[in-house]
């Protein structure tokens, strides 16, 4: 019987996961604008702490810490002269075994040795250049000597060409050979690419015959330039990161190695011009490694590659420059330093922005990214749910909440269904005249019963009045002093979904206030910034309220107030404002002169406060004894289930 295995799945992103809701970023994202954010301001907060949801998306930030962290454990891997500390150990086994097998040796010849051993110069690469022509006496000397160059030829080889040390591990003779024709191969490529006259096919010719070199397996030239230009940058830092007195020597050996290798011309050929192609790679920038181990020139090279990998991968995901986009960062490179995972959670950022636009809830105009009225209408509902629900959990005293959407008492009587009808279904109704038609038609196959939409009749309901709804809002800078600002939004939000959606034969006003009142749709409410004057006008915004209501004599009259601060000014008759603190006794004579004007519209005027300032208490007292309307202190996250059910409890009972 077969087997099965079960585990997570690893190759790429969960192809069972729901598609992520890109109503739930709007909704993160919203908050945020609420709060006085800027929306493209909000959109980057968004995409910098992640995407909240089943699956948990790590956002740019994340991304940005483990990419730091990497970078340090990179550091702390070792030294950079890891090759030099080699070199110097394997030249001193060398001369050690030389000198042993010299010693017991009476001849002049052996004295003559030993004196040429002593004078050798401290400098490991001069050293190791004196003793090329050297005549070994010791077997073992001649060994250690040429495993040392081996080690020298193969790490350079190996720094520049990742892998190269594997392809000439065998001790095969014919592998140098190999080498020298794959690189004089890549050189005359790279000078056909210069002249323009460059082709796949010569790309793929060259894999064929060298592919064995490059384990990365590149699809193109410009693959196969990137890794090459990469590595050899790095070995350019590894150099700069080194003493002087280190860098020479390094640098001293290297060239020896490739010129005993018979690839010096070759290499410098190629150098030369992975340095013109790709000159953004940071040639010769220094680096600073903490770790105590010794690394090898290809580990060293390796390292620093990825730490400059991670340099400008660090530099992508902070967007803190100029025209900063998510489009700037490397895929590639955020796989090589973080993995799949990351990647996919880059392109799960990407998507975001790019599906808030192409599904309607964000617009940019003059280069301005904008929320939609139809982002707008969301938000109106995710505030209004969140007040429901808050509702739900507390449903005592003065916030009791019935059926919002009802359209009043039933009579008893049944209708046919409409399009646009809210009614209840009358199920008893529709089915059986779905079975009156069927019997006087060809009866249905199966004997079962066919609904029509005439068949469809709905129960009757006592019809309520209309009501003419007035908001004013608090547009002072007080408001965001006091943090009320983005929960007075979200109210506003929240009461004009419900009035639009549940009681659309409502009319609806919002008017925001400060220094002068003004009208506030809804699509400006979200995006709306305070008011940097001084002034709270509540005058002038209860005669834009009392015209409202005018012009809807016949409707209930229904006005709430959000405010954090007494009237502080006024409308003069020439139309100007006048602010004064302490209120000045014209700017509260003229404003409850409004309130009355109120009271014998039959308006009651509730106020919802948002401060126990002494003036502010002393004044909505005296416009509750004036108007009869009732007072509200909330605290700011229940701001919104305050002024709701209060405007429900209100509409209740208005047939």
């Amino acid at each position: 019987m077969s087997r099965y295995r079960y585990g997570a799945y690893q190759d790429g992103p969960d192809p069972l996961a729901p598609p992520y809701d890109v109503r739930d970023a709007l909704d993160a994202l919203g908050d945020s604008v609420l709060d006085g954010t800027r929306p493209d301001e909000a959109l980057r907060d968004l995409l910098r702490r992640g995407l909240p949801g089943a699956r948990d998306r790590k956002g740019l930030d994340d991304l940005l810490r483990q990419v730091r962290e990497r970078r340090q454990e990179l550091r702390e891997r070792g030294r950079l002269d890891g090759t030099l500390e080699q070199a110097r150990a394997l030249l001193d086994t060398a001369i050690g075994q030389e000198r042993a097998e010299l010693f017991p040796d009476p001849s002049d010849d052996a004295r003559l040795r030993e004196a040429e051993l002593d004078t050798l110069p401290p400098d490991t690469a001069q050293a190791i250049r004196r003793l090329s022509n050297y005549e070994w006496r010791s077997d073992a000397a001649r060994q250690t000597f040429e495993q040392l160059k081996d080690l020298l030829r193969n790490d350079v080889l190996d720094a520049q060409f990742q892998g190269m040390k594997q392809a000439l591990q065998s001790q095969d003779p014919q592998a140098m050979e190999r080498v020298k024709d794959m690189m004089a191969a890549l050189n005359q490529m790279l000078e056909k690419d210069a002249r323009g006259e460059h082709t796949q096919q010569d790309f793929d010719d060259f894999m064929r015959e060298h592919g064995e070199f490059f384990p990365d397996n590149p699809r193109d030239l410009e693959e196969l330039v990137d890794s090459l230009a990469r590595r050899a940058a790095a070995m350019d830092r590894l150099l700069a990161s080194l003493s002087p007195e280190q860098r020479a020597e390094l640098a001293d050996l290297m060239d020896q190695a490739m010129q005993d290798a018979g690839l010096a011309m070759e290499m410098t050929r190629l150098n030369d011009a992975l340095r013109v192609r790709r000159p953004d790679l940071g040639w010769g920038t220094p680096e600073n490694m903490t770790g105590d181990d010794p690394l090898g020139m290809s580990d060293a090279t390796s390292a620093l590659a990825e730490l400059a990998d991670l340099a400008g991968l660090e530099e992508a995901l902070a967007q803190d420059y100029p025209g900063a986009r998510l489009d700037d960062v490397d895929e590639e490179a955020v796989r090589r330093a973080l993995g799949r995972r990351a990647v996919d959670d880059l392109a799960e950022l990407r998507r975001i922005e790019a599906e808030l636009e192409r599904q309607g809830y964000l617009q940019r105009k003059r280069g301005k990214l904008e929320l939609t009225p139809k982002a707008v209408r969301r938000l109106g509902e995710t505030a209004l749910r969140r007040v429901f629900s808050q509702l739900a959990e507390g449903r005592q005293g003065d916030h009791d909440q019935r059926d919002a959407g009802q359209a009043g008492e039933l009579t008893g009587t049944s209708r046919p269904w409409r399009f646009g009808d809210e009614q209840p279904l009358d199920v008893v109704r529709t089915v059986s005249n779905a079975i009156t038609r069927n019997a006087m038609e060809a009866p249905a196959k199966g004997g079962g019963v066919r609904l029509a939409v005439d068949d469809f009749e709905v129960q009757e309901t006592e019809r309520r009045s209309a009501a003419a709804v007035c908001l004013l809002v608090d547009l002072s800078y007080s408001m965001v002093l006091r943090g009320t600002w983005a929960a007075a939004k979200q109210t506003t939000l929240a009461l004009h979904t419900l009035v639009t959606s549940k009681f659309p034969q409502d009319a609806i006003k919002i008017i925001g206030f400060s220094n002068y009142a003004r009208e506030l749709h809804p699509a400006e409410m979200a995006g709306l910034d305070w008011d940097m004057v001084q002034g709270t006008n509540l005058h002038h915004a209860l005669m834009i309220a009392g015209r409202h209501l005018d012009r809807h004599p016949d409707f209930e009259p229904i006005v709430l107030v959000v405010t954090d601060g007494e009237p502080t000014a006024h409308l003069r008759p020439d139309g100007r404002s006048l602010f004064d603190y302490p209120p000045s006794a014209d700017t509260l004579v003229l404003t409850l002169a409004e309130v009355d004007k109120m009271t014998r519209r039959g308006a009651g005027m509730n106020f919802f406060m948002l401060a126990d300032d002494r003036r502010l208490v002393s004044f909505v007292e005296e416009v509750a004894r004036r108007n009869g309307g009732r007072v509200f202190a909330p605290d700011a996250e229940r701001l919104g289930e305050y002024v709701v059910s209060d405007y429900l409890r209100v509409r209740r009972g208005r047939r």
